[in-house]
């Protein structure tokens, strides 16, 4: 299966057996992102972490019991 970076528009091939090239092929919203750019993504991620000024947004922890 041939995919294409969104981000640098690099197309590489994966096997169609990866667990990757089928959650492409069946849910059309996710989207491939290359290596290079996702951990260029998570360093600057993590940069911005150890500001102290980013904050991701987590959703709300309920502590009801049922």
């Amino acid at each position: 299966m041939k995919v294409k970076c969104v981000i640098c528009d690099t197309v590489q091939d994966l096997n169609d057996n990866d667990p990757l090239a089928k959650k492409l092929r069946n849910r059309p919203i996710h989207t491939y992102m290359c290596d290079d750019c996702y951990e260029r993504i998570e360093k600057r991620t993590h940069e911005r972490w150890a500001t102290g000024h980013f904050r991701p947004y987590r959703s709300p922890k309920s502590d009801e019991e049922w």
